[in-house]
């Protein structure tokens, strides 16, 4: 289930939008689909030394053993890092999405609240990890399958009055749009959105089995590639064209114009923006808690390495790096209370 909602995110939800309004519905299609089999032979290629040494936090290992300890070294504290800020940055967005149904309390409070709540599931034991996980994926995973469902009923009539259909996919420069270097551009918006795939490896050391459960989650890939993405971006694009302005959204604030939202409504679901607000919060969670679980076993990989400070390999009784956890915290903390008293790029 790590696997199969570790690609499933704001990038699809918000974001696969512009990307259609950029490059038109073929070029969109393109875009993700190139992208898509790039990742689909990382993660196959992830997945063989995930196999051969199941070990937790595994880049920084694979890196030094298969390349150079240079590049283990630099891999891990740049991972270590990425994710201890991208854990408070979720966090902050966490707010800013629930400020859609209270907007007059302060973000801050419920960031803090999602930060707190992280941090206690990390802290516990890694089986709370993988329980919040899995029924976050879930949901992420039913909205697309519904969403899907519901799309193609808007295409063919079925559901919201008059049939759609596909001129959409050819309407003035449909489907592409900008030529080569609008889809060029894509693949930005689409290397965000399969961001977290890698995730598989760096839970396959504390997988119980990791011969059986890596290989089967990996060749899922293309599958969910072709599912989540290509086929999402497919009925958008049917049903919104390239043209219309409410494509250009690109962040949690313009949730009532999200791609998802708009084909809901169309299908006459009144609850469609509160509905995508609920899921993209459960995604933006779902991103918060992996970013902690990824940081903390990565720092403590490299402890083992010798490429960290010992203290960071030290596990308690639980088997949680409990200092590496404190390290991943420490950041994250000061990366919330400067989103808090620094200038807001939201206002």
């Amino acid at each position: 289930m790590i696997a199969l909602g570790g690609s499933i995110g704001t990038g699809l939800f918000v974001a696969s939008g512009s990307a259609i309004h950029t490059a038109g519905p073929g070029g969109a299609i393109i875009g993700y689909t190139i992208m898509g089999i790039m990742v689909y032979f990382l993660m196959t290629s992830l997945g063989e030394m995930a196999t051969f040494l199941p070990v937790s936090g595994s880049f920084a290992t694979y890196c030094t053993r298969f390349v150079d300890p240079a590049l283990g070294f630099s891999m891990g504290w740049i991972y270590w890092f990425n994710w201890a800020l991208t854990v408070a940055v979720d966090s902050t967005t966490a707010g800013i999405v629930m400020n859609f149904w209270f907007p007059h309390v302060p973000s801050w409070i419920f960031s803090l609240v999602v930060l707190v709540y992280i941090i206690t599931v990390n802290a516990l034991a890694v089986s709370a990890f993988g329980e919040a996980e899995y029924w976050l994926a879930i949901i992420k995973v039913l909205t697309v399958v519904l969403f899907l469902i519901v799309g193609v009923g808007v295409i063919f009539g079925t559901l919201g009055g008059q049939a759609v259909g596909f001129h959409n996919l050819t309407y003035r420069q449909a489907p592409f749009v900008g030529g080569a270097p609008t889809i060029l551009s894509v693949f930005l918006v689409a290397g965000f959105s399969f961001q977290g795939t890698e995730l598989v490896g760096i839970t396959a050391g504390e997988s119980a089995t990791p011969a059986k459960s890596i290989p089967k989650a990996i060749h899922s890939t293309f599958w969910r590639i072709l599912l989540f993405y290509i086929l999402a971006i497919f009925v958008i694009a049917c049903i919104l064209p390239y043209t219309s302005k409410n494509l250009l959204g690109s962040s949690v604030k313009d949730i009532t114009i999200s791609p998802f939202t708009l084909v809901f409504r169309r299908a006459g679901l009144a609850f469609a923006a509160s509905a995508m607000n609920a899921v993209i919060l459960t995604a933006v969670i779902s991103a918060a808690n992996s970013g902690m679980y990824a940081s903390t076993r990565m720092i403590y990989s490299m402890a083992h390495e010798g490429q960290a400070w010992k203290i960071f390999g030290v596990t308690d009784r639980r088997g949680i790096p409990i200092y590496g956890l404190l390290a991943s915290t420490l950041v994250a903390c000061l990366t919330f209370l400067t989103g808090i008293f620094g200038p807001s790029i939201y206002e």
